[in-house]
């Protein structure tokens, strides 16, 4: 597949809001590509590249493009040779890397259409939004392939890469698709939740009875076993087994050689509250495999679910099968928990929860399947602050005390695969916050004024609420009232941030007709 074939299919499907028609342009580029390139293709249109992180930032792709003019390059480029390309920056380390990835980036500039170059740019800069959404990605391999949507999204929430899911349907098709199995050692996407207005809401949503769980503020976890083999991962997918050896004894010592657990890992006070989130993120962060980190902020870990225990995957099992498999292997570390369909008892359970110093509840369904990767309706949380995961999206400089930090954050909900802006917050911010904000803000310029640092979408923030008014100075019509920042979200992700049909929701929950 050429370069420019995808360039132009990007932008047409940034040029539509329509879902069938991206999916139509999708499957149309899909089924002229080579089978080798559909894989790279759907790494690109989802803004990823095989590599991860290839050390280039604003600066070199500026430095890069300086000088080149407008004209569309005679030279056919293919992913193949974006892909080398790619690799051979990714592997340029030592003395001079930076000028080394700078002439190989121009090299591939050169060669690039003027519109193909603003692709490759903002696609090593994680700014690639083009609205093609994996969900419809995943739609449209399946149209291409001529394979079920059904086996298309069972394969891809069994891995963390929808390009393997898409080179396996075209390459070895059905058969290829079914050998995508639930194992252990290797992460499985984790089980979503939505927000609820109320608990009455929550409960009133359920069509029976409701599984209730203390939600913990702590960090998401998998746990997995094979054997004497232990791997954790995050929410993220991200391998931490060396960081956390108390969860891998913890594991060992459960009575089961083969296990997919679910959990939260947190770091709890001497009489068993829970510590701050920024506490216990401490301990997945660069220092966290230092024994003296590990010896001060011991974490424990609380299970909410079992996917896999001794060659069986429990998958297909509801919740309540699920939990007595669970109740079995770990009683000891069992989230608290409450099967009930009654309000008053909801209440009293979610007091409980928030007497014990967490944040909320869950409210599931207990017949519900482990919908891996997916926010359904069979999980939502309850909270009773009104909060909300938002983008920072650039921030103003401070005054005053503040002055040389960069304080008044701009904040967007999430809007297909762009950002929406709600309004603006400087409450909240300590000094020491102030202070790693700025740095981390700075690390991700786009561009500024005199005023403000436009930044990468890529940080997540906490933001408490007191309500959604209507306001005419912001594109979506709504803003946000005393907002202040309660945490930022390392564990998340830009795309795992609240949507704006969520904030939509909470406007007209607060504003009934």
């Amino acid at each position: 597949m050429l370069l420019a074939e995808l360039g132009d299919a990007s932008r047409a499907v940034a040029a539509t809001r329509s879902r069938l028609r991206k999916r139509a342009l999708l499957a149309r580029l899909f089924s002229d590509a080579d089978p080798a390139s559909v894989g790279l293709a759907v790494n690109y249109l989802t803004g990823t590249l095989p590599q991860g992180r290839i050390g280039l930032g604003p600066a070199i792709v500026r430095r890069a493009l300086d000088g080149i003019d407008g004209s569309t390059a005679e030279q056919a480029l293919d992913l193949a040779a974006v892909d080398r390309a790619f690799s051979t920056i990714a592997a340029t380390r030592g003395k001079g890397a930076v000028e080394q990835r700078e002439a190989v980036l121009r090299s591939l500039f050169e060669r690039s259409s003027a519109g193909d170059r603003e692709f490759l740019a903002r696609l090593v800069l994680g700014e690639l939004r083009q609205g093609a959404l994996e969900a419809v990605i995943l739609e449209s391999i399946a149209e291409a392939s001529g394979l079920d949507d059904a086996d298309i999204r069972r394969a891809a929430m069994l891995t963390a890469d929808p390009a393997i899911v898409a080179t396996t349907a075209f390459e070895d098709g059905l058969e290829g698709l079914r050998r995508f199995r639930l194992t252990p050692l290797a992460p499985v996407r984790p089980m979503l939740a939505q927000p609820a207005g109320t608990l009455v809401d929550a409960i009133g949503a359920m069509p029976d009875d409701a599984q209730l769980e203390y939600k913990l503020d702590g960090a998401r976890v998998q746990l997995h076993r094979d054997g004497d083999a232990v791997r954790v991962f995050t929410r993220q997918l991200n391998d931490v087994t060396d960081n956390v050896p108390e969860l891998v004894a913890t594991a060992l010592a459960l009575p089961a050689e083969q296990l997919i657990l679910d959990g939260e890992a947190i770091v709890l006070r001497d009489d068993g509250s829970p510590q701050p989130f920024q506490v216990t993120m401490r301990r997945f962060g660069r220092k966290a495999s230092d024994e003296r980190v590990q010896a001060e902020l011991p974490l424990s870990v609380f299970l909410f679910d079992c996917l896999f225990v001794d060659g069986e995957s429990l998958l297909d099992r509801p919740l309540h099968e699920r939990m007595s498999v669970l109740d079995r292997i770990a009683p000891d570390i069992r989230v608290p928990c409450l099967r009930t369909g009654e309000p008053a008892a909801a209440h009293r359970f979610l007091r409980q929860a928030l007497d014990a110093g967490h944040e909320g509840i869950m409210v599931k369904t207990p017949a519900g399947r482990y919908a891996a990767g997916s926010r359904g309706a069979d999980w939502l949380k309850v909270k009773e602050a009104h909060t909300l995961d938002l983008v920072v999206l650039a921030a103003e400089w401070g005054s005053g005390r503040r002055r040389g930090w960069l304080s008044n954050l701009h904040l967007g909900a999430r809007d297909g695969d762009g950002f929406v802006m709600l309004g603006k917050t400087f409450k909240g911010l300590t000094d020491k916050l102030l202070a790693w904000q700025t740095g981390a803000l700075l690390e991700r310029e786009l561009e500024r004024d005199d005023h403000t640092v436009h930044v990468q979408p890529e940080l997540v923030v906490e933001i408490a609420v007191n309500e959604i008014q209507a306001s005419p100075h912001y594109p979506a019509g709504m803003a946000l009232r005393f907002a202040r920042v309660k945490r930022y979200r390392d564990d998340k992700a830009p795309a795992e941030a609240d949507t704006i049909e969520t904030v939509r929701a909470l406007f007209r929950q607060q504003n009934p007709e």
